[in-house]
């Protein structure tokens, strides 16, 4: 038998010095697909797990909507799945030793079903150091792809349910840019729409370039036909998608940006129009301008800071200062008053003193910001960071981040309490996990929970606001016609 070492040679495997390098041009494609398998997931079921972002979820909803195509059934229940997905995220530790876990959890069902096929794909795939895990320790996983070739999940079935051999295939470089991928959506009245992949920023604590490669746009008629379509289908709600929405356009268009997206967006008229992430540092007044004139924009932006220390931020290579970040926020509110702003927060970072982490601190007072979610900082292999020296103790981490989490919480609280006894518009999007009631979000993003038949699901209805807590309100519902 050959050893690991030549097993791994064998195979496509990624390459971060391969991964850092940028591709001068794109190929736009338009998905086409093979009919030879129509029927070649007739009689299998599917199960796939889904860790991380928002792009990650829509990564599986177009595995899906791929696996659909070919006549293979999604099912829920692990005794009945012929086949295992794991879309994985990179991002964290703890997200990986998620994966790892539940690779070997579900290794049990090869007992009583010796022929299940297991696919690991997403952000994982791309590190370098996966494979010779999977083949030392998880040699059950039959397939690997990364996330520039997921439209390729059928031929990578195809070689093993025909002939039976493991299947490993990860681009360090960008695949092409495809327009019309099958998508299988959770709903079709709250949906996602990928504008642009990959990231250019290279923060120095962050896998994403490595994993999700350059930035590359949409073509900006591609999305509006497809926003268009979702439109007709009962889309009430759009949220467009890409590690980092206000650079969209800039590696397409001379004078196209995401500002003008938003605009012509909003002149089809879909009831709202949520975005996310943004990175301070590209944020333009076109895009305040189209939050601003158009009503269809929620007035909500997720605008993660990530320090309030210019020596950490600098560290970070965030290209922004905090005084900078501040100056956004204010010019935010003077366009939007009542825009609902969110952040991203790292405590932790390495070479954080006491004197950044009380930055940071004086930030978040200054800021007032509606919500944040706040981490300790988490070695990744292959970035920058994971390089420097002065990595800070996790006592003081988790120390730290008690701390920060009591303030934003704390600030999150008195945003809900503020709006107790008003009136919302909400849109309803499933049964609650409080009790039998159903829930939603508000124009601000605050989830929203209150009694109602389960026929308003999909739709935007009134509610009153009757109490409020740290991460969500409860409502009443307005009966009025």
């Amino acid at each position: 038998m050959k050893n690991k070492e030549e097993l791994i040679d064998k195979y496509f495997k990624p390459n971060f010095k391969s991964a850092i390098q940028r591709k001068d041009k794109v190929e736009y494609l338009d998905y086409q697909a093979n009919l030879a398998y129509t029927n070649l997931g007739k009689n299998l079921h599917y199960l796939i797990f889904t860790y991380g972002c928002i792009g990650n979820s829509a990564d599986s909803e177009t595995i899906k909507g791929i696996l659909d195509s070919a006549n293979f059934q999604e099912t829920k229940n692990e005794h009945e799945a012929d086949i295992f997905i794991l879309n994985t995220c990179a991002i964290r530790e703890g997200a990986e030793d998620r994966v790892w876990g539940e690779l070997g959890r579900l290794k049990k069902y090869l007992i009583f079903k010796p022929q299940i096929i297991f696919i690991l794909a997403g952000c994982m795939s791309q590190e370098e150091n996966t494979i010779k895990k999977v083949l030392a320790k998880y040699n059950h996983v039959d397939i690997i792809l990364g996330t520039h070739n997921l439209y390729k999940i059928l031929d990578y079935l195809h070689v093993v349910l025909t002939s039976h051999e493991k299947v490993i295939e990860v681009f360090s470089y960008e695949g092409a840019v495809f327009a019309h991928l099958p998508k299988k959506r959770l709903n079709n009245f709250k949906v996602f729409v990928e504008i642009m992949f990959g990231c250019d920023e290279f923060c120095t604590y962050c896998i994403v370039p490595y994993t999700r490669g350059k930035e590359r746009s949409r073509k900006k008629e591609d999305i509006l036909e497809e926003i268009t379509r979702l439109i007709e289908n009962g889309a009430m709600e759009v949220n467009l998608l890409g590690q980092n929405v206000n650079s969209y356009g800039k590696d397409l268009y001379e004078n196209y940006s995401f500002g003008d997206l938003l605009q012509d967006i909003a002149r089809l008229h879909i009831p709202r129009i949520r975005f996310m992430t943004s990175h301070p540092h590209d944020l333009d007044l076109k895009t305040i301008l189209a939050i601003k004139n158009h009503p269809q924009v929620m007035p909500h932006f997720h605008l993660p800071v990530q320090s309030g220390s210019n020596h950490i931020l600098q560290k970070m290579n965030r290209h922004y200062t905090k005084e900078e970040y501040i100056d956004l926020v204010t010019t935010l509110r003077q366009y939007v008053p009542k825009i609902s702003i969110t952040t991203d927060i790292i405590v932790g970072f390495a070479g954080e003193q006491e004197a950044d982490f009380l930055e940071t601190i004086d930030l978040v007072k200054k800021v007032g910001f509606d919500g944040a979610y706040t981490f300790m900082y988490s070695v990744r292999e292959g970035t920058p960071a994971a390089k420097f020296s002065e990595q800070v103790d996790n006592k003081i981490k988790n120390q730290r981040l008690q701390v920060l989490m009591a303030m934003t919480n704390e600030g999150s609280l008195s945003k809900n309490l503020s709006m107790v006894g008003h009136y919302y518009p909400v849109l309803v999007e499933s049964i609650s996990n409080k009790g039998n009631l159903l829930c939603g979000y508000t124009p601000d993003y605050r989830l929203v929970n209150f009694a109602g038949s389960d026929q308003l699901i999909g739709k935007i209805v009134q509610v009153k606001i009757i109490k409020a807590k740290t991460w969500f309100l409860l409502g009443e519902l307005d009966e009025q016609p």
